[in-house]
């Protein structure tokens, strides 16, 4: 019942300020939330060495926050992608070994693709990113993949598309959101524009110096041992098979939004990119048109972070307002957390000021869930409070 659901907390608990958390999370990807709301909830209800999970894990704030606190990650995500973006940062290499690295990369610009991608990349362009991708393909299935492949690999996969000088593509969407071709030559069209050339070793290695450039000795030695821990899994979240019983200190997440991000239309050049199936993707994700069919997929989630959480562990819940603020989805999430097992402790409605994100969309501050965050916080009962 809605009179049930525990009257919402409205404050300022973190800022969301642009730049103020590491480096690390600079990491662009669709609806993702701040690296601050996950460590709000960590710093509190998580112990060091303890397991903290996100089984909606996108690009990866939550498990890359909590290895920079000292826990120890589990990311789960229905694609693959997932942990393409999020485990190479819990083991950087230096910048030194990224240079080397590339340097010895073999690079053919008349290297075809094998579809047309011409609105987006200049021909000498495109020739290095295939080049990059079968490259990196060959030793993946080589065996001989490591740490520096999987670091470049993932700033590549970051550096594909977006609106400035510092991408691989001609400007376009940004980066969080890939263009269809179609849609491209019609931007193309609209600037009078075409691709210019652009030097993927170089690119790349300029996001590797922005991403590391907090990372000391010290973040990089905690970095190391949050990486021995953590576990990158990728499945339904409702089948955490490799997760034990009672064994999660705390969950931090936000599911898929209701009716509202295409996630698959969203990430096909990074699929392209990393060989991933981006049909099977899509075929596995639920498509949540209405509220009884997110709701399904919900209180199956529920039911595994029941499983998985210790005695006294903690699950926050993100979720926005969705269709102009007519579906508050908290008073679909408090009874679905309840029928699983858990306590509603607390419904938080973080208010921030306007930001980069709401600008570029042209939304008013905290108009239709952009620049709030709703979090219902759920215990499982037992243990320490």
């Amino acid at each position: 019942m809605i009179s049930e659901i525990p009257a919402p907390t409205v404050g300022e608990f973190w800022t969301a300020r642009q730049r103020q958390a590491s480096s690390l999370h600079e990491v662009s990807y669709r609806a993702c939330f701040k690296p601050q709301l996950p460590a709000y909830f960590i710093d509190r209800y998580s112990e060091p060495g303890g397991f903290v999970l996100d089984p909606f894990s996108g690009r990866g704030t939550t498990v890359v926050e909590a290895a920079l606190r000292g826990r120890a990650p589990i990311a789960n995500d229905i694609n693959p992608l997932s942990a393409i973006l999020a485990r190479p940062r819990l083991e950087p290499p230096t910048p030194a070994a990224v240079e080397e690295r590339l340097a010895s990369l073999p690079f053919d610009r008349s290297r075809p693709a094998d579809r047309d991608l011409s609105m987006f990349f200049h021909p000498d362009t495109l020739g290095e990113i295939v080049s990059l991708k079968d490259t990196l393909a060959l030793r993946a299935s080589r065996g001989v993949e490591d740490a520096t492949d999987r670091w470049i690999r993932m700033a590549a996969t970051n550096r594909l598309t977006g609106h400035s000088v510092g991408f691989f593509s001609v400007y376009t969407l940004p980066p969080n959101q890939a263009a269809s071709p179609e849609s491209q030559v019609k931007i193309n069209a609209k600037l009078r524009q075409t691709p210019d050339y652009r030097d993927v070793k170089k690119l790349i290695m300029k996001k590797t110096l922005r991403l590391l450039r907090d990372v000391s000795d010290d973040v990089r030695a905690r970095l190391h041992t949050a990486a021995g821990a953590a576990r990158f899994l990728t499945g339904d979240a409702a089948e955490l098979a490799e997760v034990a019983d009672g064994s999660v200190d705390l969950a931090v997440t936000s599911p898929p939004f209701l009716d509202v991000v295409n996630y698959a239309a969203d990430n096909w050049m990074r699929n392209w990119f990393n060989g991933i199936d981006g049909g099977a993707v899509s075929r596995r994700a639920s498509a949540f048109k209405s509220v009884e069919d997110w709701s399904r997929a919900m209180a199956a989630a529920f039911r595994e972070l029941f499983r998985v959480a210790r005695p006294g562990g903690r699950v926050a819940f993100e979720v926005g307002e969705v269709r102009g603020g007519s579906v508050r989805l908290e008073e679909v999430v408090v009874p679905l957390g309840r029928v699983a097992g858990f306590e509603a402790e607390a419904v938080l409605i973080n208010e921030q000021a306007f930001t980069k994100t709401s600008n570029i969309w042209g939304v008013d501050n905290n108009a239709r869930g952009t620049n709030t965050n709703r979090i219902i916080l759920f215990r499982k009962p037992g243990g320490r409070k």
